[in-house]
Order: C-alpha cells, then sequence, then structure tokens
C-alpha cells in the first residue's frame, strides 16, 4: 500500500459503513443516520429519486423527517437485539467444539509446549493448580493441558555379534 495509505482511509470507511453487516442486520450507515446511502454522483445527473425527494415543500420534509428519527430507534433497537442473537449463536457455535476433560488430583499432565506437571487442584470452571518437576506451583487453563503418557522405551534385546575372519 506504501505511504499513501491516508489517502485511500475515506474510500475505505465509506465501504465499511454501507455494506451490509449480519450482526446489526443493516448498514452501519443506516444505524447512525436512519437511511440508506445515495452516491453524490445519483444526485449530480438528477436520477429520478434525486428530483422527487429534493422537489418537496419544507412542512413535509421536517414531519418526514421526524418520522424518520422516529424509526430510527426502531432500527437501533433491531440492530441491538440482531447483534445479541448473532453473538448467542456464534457462543453456541464455539462451546460446541470445546472438548470438556477432567482432571483428579495426582494426574500428570503436560502443556503442548512444556511439562509434566503435577495436578494440586483442579476447579470446576476449568482453572487447575500445578506443580512443576522443581516444585513451583502456578495455576493453567485446563483447556490448554492433556494428560501426560510415559513415553514407552523399547526393550532391547541382546544381539549376537560374529566377526569375519579370513576375508581378503
Amino acid at each position: 500500500m506504501g505511504k499513501d495509505w491516508v489517502s485511500k482511509l475515506p474510500d475505505a470507511l465509506w465501504a465499511y459503513r454501507t455494506a451490509y453487516k449480519t450482526p446489526i442486520g443493516m448498514t452501519p450507515y443506516k444505524m447512525v443516520y436512519g437511511k440508506t446511502w445515495h452516491l453524490p454522483v445519483e444526485l449530480e445527473f438528477k436520477s429520478h429519486w434525486a428530483i422527487r425527494k429534493w422537489n418537496m415543500d419544507l412542512q413535509s420534509a421536517g414531519v418526514r423527517r421526524q418520522i424518520q428519527l422516529a424509526e430510527l430507534e426502531e432500527w437501533r433497537e433491531k440492530a441491538y437485539h440482531s447483534a445479541k442473537l448473532y453473538k448467542e449463536r456464534t457462543k453456541r457455535c464455539h462451546d460446541k467444539r470445546i472438548k470438556i476433560k477432567t482432571f483428579k488430583l495426582g494426574d500428570k499432565l503436560r502443556s503442548k509446549w512444556e511439562g509434566p506437571f503435577l495436578v494440586l487442584d483442579a476447579a470446576d470452571h476449568g482453572a487447575i493448580t500445578l506443580q512443576d518437576e522443581d516444585g513451583k506451583v502456578f495455576k493453567a487453563n485446563g483447556q490448554r493441558l492433556k494428560v501426560f503418557l510415559e513415553p514407552e522405551m523399547p526393550q532391547l534385546e541382546e544381539v549376537d555379534v560374529y566377526e569375519l575372519q579370513g576375508m581378503a
């Protein structure tokens, strides 16, 4: 993008503000101003809707704007409920993927990067009190831990060694 990103910022903001957002159920522009966005080019070339809209008297324009402001509060309320439903749906989807892990006192655990650790206490909400091999005690999120399994050492077998003699 380079050093001229500042010159592109208004266009990026316009694109964001006029794009439909699922969580709020409308565009941010409509939520703030109570109407849809129209490009200045539509006014410049006298679109049919623009001619009709701008040729009304001030009295009816004032009444219409008051109605729009009343509707704006309804839209904001709708956006609030829509965002709340969206967050609940997202949370449900996230919670479905969480694996419930239960740890008992004395279990050996390891983190994805370190370990093993000894479980000293396991709280209901997922906080686990651990002790490392040096005796240091600390708490960790149970979702970031897994049970430590001792690596199996392969048993060594005796192998007979024969020396080859007389090869020339």
